[in-house]
């Protein structure tokens, strides 16, 4: 074999070899962060509030709380996070936003939302429909990534509950199978 075949052939196995070591990484992270937002909706509470404004800033100058910042790890505190500057009650509060909620929140208006802490989960409408979202403005490449990383996640999560139907249905056919044996004898 010549020596450019060699080299090609090892960095086509050192390639493919890093494809299978994120794949199950994305998979352990995602199951994690599903993990996550169980946790968060179990805590969540409804709320009443008025959005004053909405944006993506990053988390240093968004002006939360310091118990947050000192939480969160020095190489995110430079990324950019969806913020909502909402006023609830007498008091304004800045909170930080889920992907798929920020973009349905509508600026400045009146919203029932679902929260937990400081981060917003879902919104709707006062009225109880889901928020305008404003379709005569172009979407932006991350926006629509958002969206499309948004439509992934919920067709997992419904894959999930599949899985996890079809296993309970598969358990109880097996206990009434054991059940039914027990008679028998």
């Amino acid at each position: 074999m010549e020596p450019w075949m060699i080299i090609s052939i090892i960095v086509l196995v050192v390639v493919i070899g890093g494809m299978v070591a994120l794949y199950f990484a994305g998979q352990k992270m995602q199951k994690k962060q599903m993990a996550q937002k169980e946790e968060m909706a179990a805590a969540a509470q409804p709320v009443t509030m008025m959005v004053i404004d909405k944006k993506y800033m990053k988390m240093k100058d968004a002006k939360l709380p310091k118990v947050v910042m000192e939480n969160t790890p020095k190489r995110y505190q430079n990324s950019k996070l969806p913020v909502v500057k909402a006023k609830i009650g007498p008091q304004i509060m800045t909170l930080i936003a889920d992907d798929a909620v920020f973009d349905e929140l509508p600026a400045k208006g009146e919203i029932k939302a679902m929260v937990s802490g400081i981060y917003i989960i879902s919104a709707k409408t006062v009225r109880g429909k889901s928020a305008p979202v404003d379709d005569k403005k172009k979407s932006s490449l991350g926006a629509k990534l958002r969206k499309k990383q948004n439509e992934y996640q919920k067709l997992l999560a419904e894959d999930e509950k599949n899985k996890a139907a079809e296993k309970a249905a598969k358990q109880r056919a097996k206990e009434q199978r054991e059940t039914a044996k027990k008679i028998i004898k």
